[in-house]
Order: C-alpha cells, then sequence, then structure tokens
C-alpha cells in the first residue's frame, strides 16, 4: 500500500533528509503513525488490521468522516446507534498494532477492540463464526519488550461481557476463550513457508494447542490485550472464523459479522459505563442491569 504521505500536500515524504514543518515528529500531538489528536478520536476504538475493512466497519455506522490516513493507519470516526465510535487499521502484525494502541492512548482513547480473522483449531468451529478472546497466548515478541513473558494476556472482563451481550442480541454463532498471537503467518502458525521448509516443532503446534483448549489463531490480539492491561485501559478482540484447520476449509466470510458486533459491544460499553456513574460503581458486574 502505498504512503499517502508521498501524495498528501498535508505532509512531507518519509525519509532521513525530510525537512521542514510539515515532518514527522514523535513529538506531535498527532501521532507519529496514526497522526490522529484528541480531537479526531472516540474512546472507544475498533482495531481491524487490513485498511480496507475500514469502509466495512463504517458501513454499519449511523455516520462517519475518514479523519486520517497514513502508512497501513486508517482511521474514521463517527457514531453507531448514537455512540461515538472510532476505528483505525493496524495492518498486519503485533508490532504495528502496538504502534496504534500506542499512540491512540496517548490521545485519550481508553477501549480498544481488535476486529479480526483467524483460524480455529477446534472442533465444532465452521467458517464464518466469531472467536471472542477472553485471553491470549503471547507467541508474539512484540510485547516481551513491554514486560516480563509470565505477565497474562487478559481480555478485559467488561470487553468481553460486551462483545458476548453484543453476539447474542445479533443472533451470530460464537466462541469463547483462549486465542495465540503469532508473529509469523506460515512458519509461526504450523505452516509450511517457501518451498516447504517446515519450522522446527511446526507439525506439532497446532496440535499442542488444541490439547490446551486453544481456540483459534490470529497475530494481534495477545499484544493489544498485554500493553492495554499494562497500561490500565480495556481491550479485547473478536475475530471471524476465516480458516478450518482441522478440516483444511478457507473462506473469507463474517468479517462484517464481527465488525457489527464489536460495534454493538461499543454502545453496551457506553451503557456499561453511565450504569457504573449511577451506581457509584467502579466496575460493571452481572448484578447491574444493562
Amino acid at each position: 500500500m502505498s504512503d499517502e504521505s508521498e501524495t498528501s500536500t498535508d505532509h512531507t515524504a518519509d525519509g532521513d533528509g525530510a525537512a521542514g514543518g510539515d515532518s514527522e515528529d514523535p513529538s506531535d500531538e498527532a501521532g507519529y503513525h496514526v497522526e490522529v489528536g484528541p480531537d479526531d478520536v472516540a474512546d472507544a476504538v475498533l482495531l481491524p488490521g487490513d485498511p480496507e475493512r475500514v469502509d466495512k466497519v463504517t458501513a454499519l455506522w449511523d455516520e462517519y468522516d475518514e479523519v486520517a490516513h497514513h502508512r497501513e493507519y486508517r482511521t474514521a470516526t463517527g457514531s453507531y446507534d448514537g455512540a461515538p465510535i472510532s476505528v483505525t487499521s493496524t495492518g498486519i502484525g503485533s508490532p504495528s498494532a502496538a504502534i496504534a494502541v500506542e499512540e491512540l492512548a496517548r490521545v485519550g482513547v481508553d477501549t480498544f477492540v481488535r476486529v479480526g480473522s483467524c483460524g480455529a483449531i477446534q472442533p465444532g468451529m465452521e467458517v464464518g463464526d466469531l472467536v471472542i478472546t477472553t485471553g491470549a497466548v503471547r507467541q508474539e515478541g512484540t510485547s516481551d519488550e513491554y514486560v516480563r513473558e509470565e505477565y497474562p494476556a487478559a481480555a478485559d472482563g467488561e470487553v468481553v461481557s460486551a462483545l458476548v451481550a453484543a453476539a447474542e442480541r445479533l443472533g451470530y454463532d460464537y466462541h469463547t476463550g483462549v486465542t495465540m498471537s503469532a508473529d509469523s503467518f506460515y512458519a509461526g502458525q504450523g505452516r509450511a513457508g517457501f518451498e516447504g521448509f517446515e519450522a522446527a516443532g511446526s507439525d506439532e503446534l497446532v496440535a499442542e494447542l488444541r490439547d490446551a483448549n486453544v481456540r483459534n489463531i490470529e497475530m494481534e490480539a495477545s499484544a493489544i490485550l498485554t500493553i492495554a492491561s499494562v497500561y490500565g485501559l480495556r481491550a479485547g478482540a473478536v475475530c471471524s472464523v476465516y480458516a478450518n484447520r482441522i478440516t483444511g476449509e478457507f473462506r473469507t466470510e463474517g468479517e462484517s459479522r464481527a465488525a457489527e458486533t464489536a460495534s454493538l459491544a461499543v454502545k453496551l460499553l457506553a451503557r456499561m459505563d453511565g450504569v457504573k456513574r449511577e451506581a457509584g460503581a467502579d466496575r460493571w458486574h452481572a448484578g447491574l442491569s444493562l
């Protein structure tokens, strides 16, 4: 994907010799990569990987405006059923997803919901089903740069509750459980590489994860969950099943269901926050009605 800074009059092209007031500056109020400021985004942001998926997310909203597009980071802000909401694409993998969380947190975002695709590794999980992550195996290296490897990648309970409630209300088939996040689409997920290359242990990887009751494999959730937790922010993930690693079936199906579930979850989280304020509670719980 081309860098918009090459064609936009608002940004200079990348390069060591970039000069002038428009050059990228990590100390700017707008993020160095994401290029949004505090007035550009809502408190809750959906995080798909593919920039083209932003259109499929915003198609479900009441209204929206695209507020930034730089590299893989494309951001739009609007409302869903009256609730303020934003979406920022993160590209592929945990390093770029971590940049998005960092820079969005710095402009006031406090809730992150990954909206992605995944491979299912348990029986009874169909292509097009949703997987709502409760926690993640940190088989990516980005979160290791933040905190020791024993630190759990746990989804926020309020976000998980909102995603489950949203999927139930929408009538979508879903599964909850532990996700594995890898740093490689091929070797790191037990697939053969170029010319049939197999990484050490790759032939046993999926079976070992299945035996441990891991539900699915993707590439960003554990970093997003870990970093948000370290910073005291809310995060969760909902992914549509594109591949069934047991049957070998693959179809790009269910991404609109994941996007709608995440959008409704943001609406429900806003209601949760209102209920908490009225009750004087720090955390939403089942005793507080939505």
